[in-house]
């Protein structure tokens, strides 16, 4: 069965109208005879939603019952039943009643999407799992419900629903989002300009690099080549020269004038001469393009005009910021230029800009490019003194006759020039031609192809092996600088390489896009497989060539050990460069191994504290649990002994015994319960508004009277918590406080405001606890001190602390003034929270909203 289509409207905030833009899709499609049903969706006493819900065949929801509330959800059975053709499903990011078939409502999504039924939903920015530091950086509160981007970036569709803050504040202000009790406070917290303004952008630039990577995608599957300037993309060519600085922040600058600048630093080696880059100022360089929020990019290209601008068309750039050339005057005479070049071939759509700075003229710029290892124009002139000065030559001598020592040493000097030009066959072309010149113009007898005298023979023939030595030697030396210079192109790309790795900054995928990027191939792969006659698995790949599943279906394949291989597409690759390449794919290897074993460190580290755990709770079974269980079957055998006759006082003493032994096993199991749902997260608090005054007396019921003293006025503002896990989490506080507290010194509970906070703090005057371990006291199965084994197995205080956590509040311990340990529970107080009004556009009890 085919997988069904998601289509996502996003929004920025709460009431830019993304339910309403679902449900007018959902008309539309229904007008055109699509089979459409809603799944879930609330439309908040909001009348113009609620109108768009008339016509819609709803799908009956799921009662839940949840601490003596009943809440309703999408009945997914019931949908897959149903099994229409689109399910209208709003807030992708809700977190299900407990109970419920999934714990998030995407989950409920995919399973819908997996049975081929086509999903539209929707959901707010500020629920992206990616952008949850940024959204607490502007909202200044940690969003609790929240989507894995991939999920949303899996959409077939998503289309932004926009408003601009002044609108959306307006129809807060008209009461369509919210009731009118609740319109101040929303205008004056979540709703502030400054806010949506903040939230409109994030929304905006998520969505474009999200319709960026569609027009990558498609200029890959259609191999447009042509440049689209759909935003201003700034290529950077840095030499490694020091005014490689001065180009990156001319480009900074260039990409802050328009919306969504990106700058791309860019060093190409080349494999047969490179200039004298230096590592240390490049990586100053890497580092400065990288601050200024670009990238930087090593490529290998032989010709470096073509491989730039073959670079900047490959990511779509608008701009090239070149440095003027460094070069001297004379040195023109060897071509024009690397920014000449760039800036003739570039063509009407790429802009080039060649920037001034501190070092023009006083050195080579950006190499020329070349096409051999003594160049293109070496090669031309050695083959034109090799050919046609011995030509030159005898026509001179013809004129003036020097004697035929002084003429062989003339064209032996014609011989060296070429060889020294062009390399070995340019001389091998002059020294046989000027030798046979010599013998038919200047050796006896005259103008004919003989020669009469032995010694002229002699002459001739060292003329020849001189010419031949002199070109063998440039050839050689040619050579063993092309090899430099090719070792060099290769150690620099290396040391890029192993400092990337050993720095941790590249993950198998930046590694793949590395190699592809520098080989300029299509796509990069790396398979692996189990054995010899398993079948080969893809562990990453880049690029948008085409898959390969094995690796001799790859243009490039270099193996890695036995069972692995890096495997490339686009092109044939020289032999010299496969030396590069096996060293990334070593370091692929390395990368790969690297992960796994991160991995499996991460596993083994959760079964060591879940070892830690079960043995301490062991350990807590066999004394803590048992103690009380032996005092109440000790106190039930004398109840029930028929030798002994107890009187009412001794039977009530006994009964009282049971009572609390009874006490303590419930204590000890409910907090060896709620550590074990902390520790599998399945803790999920269900918020509503609350006053202290409601839970806290109720937390104390379980302390001896006259134990602890309450001071919570009635002022106080109301607090958005989890009543239930609010009450543990005191009652842990104040029995540990009773614990230590001398029975003369009743434990303190007050409250108070402090902004947008309430604090509760549980004032004890006990011995107090060293700055050294407060924090460990709030670790599982820890007991301070010399607590004796009756005082618990050292769950209180961390399930205290977990649920603090869980409900979005702080637990600390602070110093008692005069003595003693101060627990200080931090709670936000009751407002148009992220978690509360923003989040709550989609769910049916907004008040009581699970976090």
């Amino acid at each position: 069965m085919a997988r069904g289509k998601l289509r996502i409207y996003l929004g920025a905030a709460p009431g830019v109208g993304k339910t309403y833009a679902m449900l007018s899709e959902a008309h539309r499609r229904i007008e055109r005879g699509t089979d459409c049903v809603v799944g879930f969706v609330e439309h908040h006493e909001r009348p113009r939603t609620e109108v768009m819900l008339h016509g819609l065949e709803r799908v009956p929801r799921q009662e839940l019952e949840y601490r003596g509330g009943r809440f309703t959800e999408m009945d997914v059975d019931a949908v897959l039943r149903r099994a229409p053709a689109v399910a209208l499903v709003d807030e992708l990011a809700h977190t299900n009643v407990p109970g419920s078939r999934n714990a998030k409502r995407w989950q409920d999504v995919e399973e819908l999407l997996a049975a081929g039924i086509d999903v539209v939903s929707t959901v707010n920015i500020q629920h992206l799992e990616s952008l949850g530091d940024v959204v607490e950086s502007i909202t200044g509160v940690r969003q609790q419900e929240t989507v894995p981007d991939e999920v949303v970036r899996r959409a077939a569709q998503i289309e932004l629903v926009d408003m601009s803050p002044e609108a959306l504040r307006r129809r807060m202000a008209h009461g369509n989002i919210y009731k009118s009790d609740k319109v101040d406070a929303a205008l004056s917290n979540y709703f502030r300009p400054g806010n949506l303004t903040a939230l409109r952008e994030l929304a905006l630039l998520w969505v474009a690099d999200r319709v960026d990577e569609y027009l990558k995608q498609y200029r890959s599957e259609h191999r447009v080549s042509a440049i689209w300037g759909s935003r201003e993309r700034i290529v950077v060519g840095l030499t490694g020269g020091p005014e490689g600085r001065t180009l990156i922040r001319r480009a900074a600058r260039l990409a802050e004038k328009g919306a969504g600048g990106e700058v791309l630093a860019v060093y190409i080696s080349r494999s047969d001469g490179l200039t004298s880059a230096s590592p240390k100022e490049l990586a100053v360089q890497r580092t400065l393009v990288e601050d200024l929020g670009g990238t930087f990019h090593h490529v290998v290209g032989d010709d470096i005009p073509a491989a730039l601008l073959d670079f900047a068309r490959g990511v779509n750039a608008t701009q090239i910021v070149l440095g003027s050339s460094r070069r001297k005057t004379w040195q023109y005479v060897f071509g024009p230029g690397v920014g000449t070049t760039v800036a003739r071939d570039s063509g009407p759509d790429l802009d080039v800009h060649i920037v001034t700075h501190e070092e023009v003229a006083r050195g080579r710029g950006l190499p020329v490019a070349r096409g051999a290892r003594l160049g293109r124009s070496r090669l031309v002139w050695g083959w034109l003194v090799g050919v046609v000065g011995p030509a030159v030559l005898a026509v001179l001598l013809n004129t003036v006759h020097l004697g035929l020592a002084n003429d062989m040493l003339l064209f032996l000097t014609v011989t060296v020039a070429a060889a020294l030009l062009g390399g070995l066959f340019p001389a091998l072309a002059s020294a046989a031609v000027g030798s046979l010149l010599l013998n038919y113009f200047y050796t006896p007898p005259l103008h004919r192809w003989t020669i009469a005298d032995p010694k002229n023979i002699v002459a001739i023939v060292i003329f020849v092996s001189v010419g031949v030595s002199v070109a063998s030697v440039v050839d050689l030396a040619a050579r063993r600088t092309h090899q430099a210079a090719r070792l060099r192109a290769e150690s620099e790309i290396l040391s890029f390489l192993a400092g990337n790795v050993l720095r941790g900054e590249t993950g198998l995928e930046e590694l793949l896009e590395r190699v592809r990027e520098t080989f300029g191939m299509e796509s990069a792969a790396l398979l692996e497989r189990a054995g010899d006659v398993d079948p080969w698995t893809c562990a990453g790949r880049v690029g948008a060539g085409r898959p390969v599943a094995r690796p001799d279906e790859a243009d490039v394949d270099m193996p890695v050990g036995d069972h692995m291989a890096l495997a490339l597409t686009g092109r044939v690759l020289p032999a010299e460069d496969r030396r590069v390449l096996a060293a990334f794919a070593a370091q692929a290897a390395v990368v790969l191994d690297r992960r796994r074993l991160k991995e499996e460190a991460d596993q083994a580290k959760e079964l060591a504290e879940g070892n830690r755990i079960r043995t301490a709770l062991l350990a807590a079974v066999s004394h803590d649990l048992r103690t009380p269980l032996a005092g109440i079957k000790a106190a039930v055998s004398s109840l029930r002994s028929d030798d002994v006759a107890w009187s009412e006082e001794d039977r009530a003493e006994l009964l009282a015994g049971i009572e609390e032994g009874a006490d303590r096993l419930d204590h000890l199991v409910g907090n060896l319960l709620d550590m074990s749902r902390l520790q599998t997260g399945t803790v999920t608090p269900l918020i509503r508004e609350i006053d202290l005054d409601e839970v806290v007396p109720v937390a104390l019921g379980g302390v001896p009277e006259g134990s602890a003293e309450l001071d919570v006025p009635e002022t106080l503002p109301m607090v958005a918590v989890d009543p239930g896990l609010l009450e543990r989490a005191v009652a842990n506080l104040v029995e540990n406080a009773v614990k230590y507290s001398p029975p003369e010194r009743p434990v303190l509970v007050a409250a108070s405001a402090i902004a947008d906070r309430v604090e509760v703090r549980v004032v004890d005057r006990g011995p107090g606890v060293p700055d050294e371990a407060k924090d460990r006291i709030f670790e599982p199965f820890q007991r301070y001190g010399d607590a004796p084994r009756g005082a618990g197995v050292g769950l209180g205080l961390a399930v205290a602390r977990g649920f603090a956590e869980a409900m979005g509040g702080v637990l600390n311990a602070e110093d008692t003034p005069g003595g003693g340990l101060t627990m200080v529970l931090t709670l936000r107080a009751a407002g148009p929270r992220p978690e509360l009004l923003p989040a709550g556009e989609g769910t049916t009890h907004r008040e009581r909203r699970i976090s």
